[in-house]
């Protein structure tokens, strides 16, 4: 029974049971009238979205239905009141100025990521105090972090990862005392981390890489003792690593790297007995490890590379027998290689180059199971190299250089039959090459220079026909160079200088169409400079010098367009030298008596003829008569026939006013083997059409297969076409680069107008990666090599051509493949000279997803314009897929944020080798420079190149880079 101490309380409770009673008596009609201003309320929402017609809310339509029943991604609670909203990937472009706040008061769960959302966060969202989850990641939402964030007191997950917020991280976000996720990587933060984080004592993810933050590290960060991930990486904080973190006992993984932090690492962290990953490459750090490391005996990764740490290496580094990667490059460790590394059965990666070690190499290093990747160079090791190396299945890489082995090759190394890079240059081997290692026929570099190696090189080098990479010199070997070198069609360096090989240069040499530099130097090669050589159309460098070769330089080496550098000097060279630009610059030629020319240190051609003049005076008086006669009567016989034989059809008269140009072909002759071999043009020799034009393959006469792009008609008044078909002339036709397509001419006349190219085999890359059979003969070390080719070739367009060229119109459908699935860049039809004296302004152009977003409001054409398509096009390479389907195949945010690059790259593949895994995370790395919507920030094709050519296998991040830095907008 109720009590009431007075009557108003009696006469309240009486209102309230007549209240309670009415709405019992009417539930839907209270509840509909709730739903109905929260519905409202999202319709004004959705009506200021950008994009009505192209979201997904198509079913946010009538204010008077209920929203939890029929709108997608509307939940409510039992009430019938909204309290949750997940419209991850739903096509939104607008802001959240408009959002209702104030409306929706029950909202606890919030998930906007993966839209294309705008503007600032307005502070009214400090009110909604019963939010729990809110993301808003993989947006392009800028301005600062409202501090009205901390009034969210329940809130437990807080993701605005991957936007363009800038300013400080709010001191108020210490206030909320439940979260367990953090995630504010990937923008523009600046300033330091606020010491209030150490209040978030439920805090088990801190992700805030991939900003502009600086200062030091707050020790307060140590209070969290329920972290798991701590994620620091690539920001700007300095000072030292806090000692506190050696409270952290939950935390596994640990990524400090790529920073400015000081001082030498704590030895509290021995504490860490949980820690998995830790990762502090790339920062000065200095003294010692401490030997609590040891203690980890969970860890699989550490990584120390890239510091200036001293002293011994730890010597318990492996004693929970779960290390797989231990990188220490690059820092100024000395004594010797720890014990325990023997016997770590678990050891995958192992990278110590660059040190002052010293230990004997034959005695500190055991047989391991999984191991791929070995790099111990440039140290002071010595011993001779271990036959146990053979006995490493699993092995891809591995670097002996610069240091001080002895003894020879062991030929059992060849039974490591995965091994693609051999590094044992520069140490003091002896003896000869083994032929063992022809069956390491998955060999793409191999190093032998520099040591005292001798014998003649085995014929059974034959068998490495996926070789990029032989540098045989400075040894002892002798005997003629293999004729079996041209078969190696991959080869792209080849160094065999300073040796004692003999006898002529093999004119086989000319097959390696994709070589781009040839060292022979220092040799005692003899006979003439094989004309062949001038097929190499890749070729930048050429050294010939110190050899015993004589007669011409070939005339054919006028057209070596790619060529950049030569040396002949030192030999016995006569005649004129090329008029090709690399020889006219080079001043790379004494020691040759007989050469002439027009630059410095030559004489001219015309007086060192003068001065043989008169010693053959008396030779032209014999002859020269006789060979007038000769020569008359052969001038006569050639005009009778002339004028009694004429070549059928060269005369047709629907062939006039033309402009007809083949480079490499009899012109008209080639025009009419044209139009026979593709029946006029008939569509059963169509291979593929544009928005200009067809492309026709043709099989001439020769047997030369040659691509035929031509133009559509042209119609009255209309001059794209034409402005295109003259913009790929101009484009190409002075081009010589191994990744471009090559043109072998054109014409122009009243019926016709198409181009001629070298035929590709393989067609485009897009139709590769769209098949499932052809998509998987595309491998991981394939897919490497045609992102890099197409850098080189940007590369080349942008900084070697003058004026400069960008494409305009790069995507994989531009991009061709040959029979080894070596990529060229085609389809210049849109492509634009950059005038140094002109704006540069131009219409648009290009492909639909790799159009740099800068020519949406500008229509100024300059090189980042490429750098962004590249970017796209690098991504779609290594995921097989266009970077809109990859965005929409992850929806929901725990599979943006916690899949791995390993994750997402082409299923359709086996994983990659550790060393490959290395080389496609730079590439992500780099593909997400290039996509930044900011052109200023992102590098030049030539720093594209560069990084690409020359990057170490040290990546920061390796298998643990997550989707974030690959869907970066």
């Amino acid at each position: 029974m109720v009590r009431f101490s007075t009557y108003c309380d009696k006469v309240c409770f009486l209102a309230c049971l007549i209240l309670y009673l009415q709405l019992a008596s009417s539930p839907k009609s209270a509840f509909a009238s709730a739903n109905s201003t929260e519905a409202e309320a999202l319709l004004k929402w959705k009506a200021s979205f950008q994009n009505q017609t192209q979201n997904n809310l198509t079913s946010w339509i009538n204010a008077n239905e209920a929203p939890c029943n029929t709108w997608v991604g509307v939940s409510c609670n039992s009430a019938g009141s909204v309290n949750g909203l997940n419209l991850t990937n739903s096509g939104i472009q607008g802001t959240l100025l408009e959002f209702p706040f104030m409306s929706l008061p029950n909202l606890a769960e919030v998930d906007l990521s993966l839209n294309e959302l705008f503007d600032q966060i307005p502070p009214q969202i400090g009110s909604l105090t019963k939010l729990i989850y809110f993301d808003v990641s993989y947006n392009q939402m800028s301005g600062k972090i409202p501090p009205e964030i901390g009034l969210l007191t329940n809130l437990q997950v807080l993701h605005l990862n991957a936007n363009k917020f800038n300013g400080t991280i709010p001191q108020e976000i210490g206030q909320l005392k439940f979260v367990y996720e953090l995630a504010l990587n990937l923008n523009n933060l600046e300033g330091s981390i606020p010491a209030s984080v150490g209040n978030l004592s439920q805090l088990t993810s801190l992700i805030l890489f991939g900003n502009q933050l600086s200062g030091s590290i707050p020790p307060e960060i140590g209070n969290l003792s329920k972290l798991v991930e701590l994620y620091l990486f690539d920001t700007y904080l300095s000072g030292p690593i806090p000692l506190s973190f050696g409270n952290l006992k939950n935390i596994t993984t640990m990524h400090l790297y790529n920073n400015t932090l000081s001082g030498s690492i704590p030895t509290s962290f021995g504490n860490l007995t949980n820690l998995v990953y830790l990762s502090l490459d790339c920062n000065e750090l200095s003294g010692t490890i401490p030997e609590e490391i040891g203690n980890l005996k969970f860890v699989e990764g550490v990584h120390l590379a890239a510091n200036r740490f001293s002293g011994y290496l730890p010597r318990d580094i492996c004693r929970g027998g779960l290390l797989q990667r231990f990188t220490a490059n690059n820092n100024e460790f000395t004594g010797p290689i720890p014990k325990s590394l023997k016997g770590c059965k678990s050891l995958v990666r192992l990278r110590l180059q660059g040190n002052q070690l010293k230990s004997n190499i034959s005695e500190d290093f055991g047989v391991y199971p999984n191991l791929q990747f070995v790099d111990l160079s440039n140290n002071s090791l010595y011993g001779e190299i271990s036959d146990i190396w053979g006995q490493c299945p699993n092995l891809t890489t591995l670097r002996f250089a610069g240091n001080n082995l002895t003894g020879s090759i062991p030929s059992e190394i060849a039974n490591a039959t995965k091994i693609q890079e051999l590094d044992f240059s520069s140490n003091h081997l002896v003896g000869a090459v083994p032929k063992d290692l022809g069956r390491l026929t998955t060999l793409v570099n191999l190093k032998l220079n520099g040591n005292q190696l001798l014998g003649s090189i085995p014929s059974e080098f034959g068998a490495f026909t996926q070789l990029e990479y032989l540098d045989l010199s400075t040894n002892k070997l002798n005997g003629s160079i293999p004729r079996i070198f041209g078969e190696l069609v991959g080869l792209n360096y080849l160094n065999l200088s300073n040796n004692n090989f003999s006898q002529e240069i093999p004119f086989q040499l000319g097959k390696l169409f994709h070589l781009s530099q040839l060292d022979l130097s220092r040799n005692s090669l003899d006979g003439r400079i094989p004309s062949e050589i001038s097929n190499m159309q890749s070729l930048e460098g050429l050294n010939l010098s110190h050899n015993n070769l004589s007669g011409l330089i070939p005339a054919t080496f006028d057209g070596m367009r790619g060529l950049s550098y030569i040396d002949v000097s030192y030999n016995h060279l006569q005649g004129p030298i090329p008029h090709n630009k690399a020889f006219q610059d080079a001043h790379s030629f004494e020691g040759n008596e007989g050469l002439c020319g027009n630059v410095v240190g030559l004489e001219s051609c015309n007086k060192h003829v003068s001065k043989r003049k008169n010693k053959r005076k008396l030779v032209f008086a014999i002859v020269f008569p006789i060979l007038g006669a000769v020569l008359l009567a052969l001038l006569a016989i050639v005009f009778i026939k002339t004028r009694r034989k004429k070549e059928p059809g060269t005369e047709k008269s629907d062939i006039h006013n033309e402009i007809f140009t083949i480079s490499l072909f009899d012109g008209k002759k080639l025009y009419w083997e044209i139009i026979r071999a593709t029946n006029g043009f008939d569509s059963m020799f169509c291979i593929g059409k544009g928005g200009s034009g067809s492309v026709y393959k043709a099989k001439l006469p020769s047997g030369s297969i040659v691509a035929v792009k031509k133009l559509h008609q042209k119609l009255d008044g209309e001059e794209t076409s034409q402005k295109e078909f003259h913009n790929e002339i101009s484009a190409l036709i002075n081009i010589r680069h191994r990744n471009i397509v090559k043109l072998c001419g054109f014409c122009s006349n009243s019926q016709h107008s198409f181009l001629v190219y070298e035929y590709l085999e393989k067609g485009s890359l897009a139709s590769i990666l769209s098949k499932e059979d052809e998509a998987k003969e595309l491998d991981w070390s394939r897919r490497v090599r045609i992102v890099k080719g197409v850098a080189h070739a940007l590369s080349y367009l942008h900084h070697d051509c003058v004026p400069p060229i960008v494409h305009r119109d790069l995507s994989s459908s531009n991009i061709l493949l040959d029979y080894d699935y070596e990529p060229c860049v085609s389809d210049f039809g849109t492509a634009k000279l950059l005038n140094p004296d002109s704006s540069n302004w131009s219409s648009l152009a290009g492909t639909y997803g790799y159009v740099a977003p800068e020519l949406a409001y500008t229509r100024k054409v300059t090189e980042k314009c490429d750098v962004y398509s590249f970017g796209v096009l690098a991504l779609e390479v290594i995921t097989g897929k266009r970077l809109g389907d990859l965005i929409s195949s992850s929806s929901s945010p725990s599979a943006c944020e916690n899949k791995l690059l390993k994750d997402v790259l082409d299923q359709r593949l086996p994983p990659p080798t550790l060393e490959v895994e290395d080389e496609l995370t730079t590439i992500a790395r780099v593909a997400i420079t290039c996509r930044d919507s900011r052109q200023q920030s992102r590098p030049t094709m030539h720093m594209v190149s560069q990084s690409l050519s020359f990057q170490t296998a040290a990546s920061t991040g390796g298998p643990d880079i997550t989707l974030e830095q690959l869907i970066k907008i």
